[in-house]
């Protein structure tokens, strides 16, 4: 066997250490993924607070004397079966409350706690770690990570290549233009065309236009980026570097997420486990639903359509349809779906907060999941809902728009409907899904069938890992 790929993975987040998103599961699934395609993968990201005490069992292999304004350390130990480098660096990350805020709000010094895992990030690319490892390439992951490729490349010489993989492009790590020093970073760039970004600085935007490649977490998503609408500011330093842009797709773990692993389980050749479940969601709720039962199970903001439902939700439920939701955000979507569970009580239940159990209980008992994101990077939802066969009725943004197949004629004569597609996210558009949802529900023999097309549909890392390691090759060739 050839030798494998070493890869440094520099991330503010990752499972099985710290979840705020989804940035956490992507950049926990990665390693293992890639084991299989002969990359090897370590892991760089904070030593916060509640991980500290992880450290004791680990073995220092780097260290720094004055990182941002105090000694740093680079722990290297194995976590849940992947190869992690914490960097310890107390004066930046030992605090009470989040990764990014604390009682207050947002840390203040955030741009110089995440250069600070960049800038170590870019050491270890350029000169390696005292244990002898030396990555070939850098993955960094969003604007905490977006200094890293900078950094590299402005350091001297090295070998390694660097990626960025924009998971969601409305998050870019502004700082005021006065930091540029204290950021360890050339004033010289300090121009349009690499560091400045409107008279201030962009972790994002410098990574952007310093990294080898840059990649999106799905493959319309990086199409999206380069226009207006979705390009948040910097769709014009994208479409510069289009020739190095591009989208994969994002899986999910289909151990933890598996209708076979249930407490009452099924299979898409044997679906009496989901009728159980859907009785238990219904009693879970409250309910009493004849026609199709929807889920929601999504931050309550804008963003993710959660206004709309209000609009379109009453015709639904007059033709049987029922919605159980949780969720939590804005107090004022919270309670427009408070006021829609008081005139529908038998029609739709509401949990406010989230609650992993009952999201399981409610992908397993649902019959379909709504997705109406005006934008959507990749989305993780909707491919839970294929895994469970609670059919996805989606906005064409985004992953979501590359992972289900809409319900048409033709893809129902081709045998290959996962689910319901439709442009633009507003409540016309989402109601005419949510017709053609009632009406396929009507007919058993096609819901079974487009139930069934969903539940083989690949979703796990098995495609993202071939294209990340295919990647990863190219780069080095």
């Amino acid at each position: 066997m050839s030798k494998s790929i070493q890869v440094l993975s520099v991330v503010s987040e990752c499972v099985p250490l710290l979840k705020t998103g989804g940035l956490a599961d992507v950049a926990g699934a990665l390693p293992g993924a890639l084991m299989t395609k002969n990359v090897h993968m370590r892991v760089l990201m904070p030593a916060y607070r509640n991980q500290r005490w992880r450290l004791e069992g680990m073995k220092p292999v780097f260290a720094e004397d004055d990182l941002m304004g105090g000694p740093a350390t680079v722990f290297a130990g194995q976590v849940g079966g992947i190869d992690f480098l914490l960097l310890d660096a107390p004066h930046l990350y030992d605090r009470e409350g989040g990764p990014y805020s604390g009682p207050q709000g947002d840390w203040e010094d955030n741009p110089q706690r995440f250069a600070a895992l960049s800038w170590i990030g870019a050491r270890i690319a350029r000169e390696g770690l005292n244990d002898g490892w030396l990555p070939q390439i850098m993955h960094c992951h969003d604007w905490q990570a977006g200094f890293a490729p900078a950094y590299l490349a402005w350091g001297g010489p090295h070998t390694c290549k660097s990626i960025l993989t924009i998971h969601n492009i409305a998050f870019q790590g502004w700082a005021k233009a006065e930091l540029i020093h204290a950021l360890r970073l050339p004033a010289h760039e300090f121009h349009v065309h690499s560091l400045e970004y409107y008279d201030g600085l962009s972790s994002l935007k410098a990574g952007l236009v310093t990294a080898d490649r840059i990649t999106t977490v799905s493959p319309n998503y990086a199409i999206e980026l380069m226009r207006a609408e979705y390009g948040m500011g910097l769709q014009g330093v994208l479409a510069e570097r289009a020739e190095v842009v591009s989208g994969i797709l994002n899986g999910v773990d289909t151990q933890v997420w598996s209708p076979e692993a249930e407490d009452k389980p099924y299979a898409f050749d044997n679906l009496r486990g989901k009728i159980e479940n859907r009785q238990t969601l219904c009693a879970a709720f409250d309910l009493e639903v004849p026609g199709p039962l929807a889920i929601v199970v999504s931050r309550m903001t804008d963003q993710k359509g959660i206004d709309l439902l209000p609009e379109v939700l009453p015709e639904f439920i007059e033709a049987g349809g029922g919605v159980a939701i949780l969720g939590a955000g804005d107090p004022v979507l919270e309670g427009a779906m408070r006021a829609l569970e008081l005139r529908y009580p038998d029609r739709v239940g509401v949990r406010v907060g989230y609650d992993e159990g009952l999201s399981h209980l409610m992908f397993s008992g649902g019959d379909a999941v709504l997705v109406p994101s005006r934008f959507e990077p990749c989305g993780l939802t909707q491919m839970y809902g294929l895994r469970y066969g609670t059919l996805p009725v989606v906005a064409g943004v985004g992953g979501l728009a590359d992972s289900v197949i809409n319900v048409n004629p033709a893809s129902m004569i081709a045998g290959v409907a996962t689910g319901f597609v439709f442009s633009p996210t507003t409540a016309d558009a989402l109601a005419g899904a949510l017709r053609r949802l009632v009406r396929l529900w009507h007919d058993p023999e096609a819901w079974a069938q487009v139930q069934r097309n969903a539940m083989r549909h690949p979703v796990g890392w098995e495609a993202s890992a071939d294209a990340y390691s295919r990647l990863y090759a190219d780069l080095l060739a």
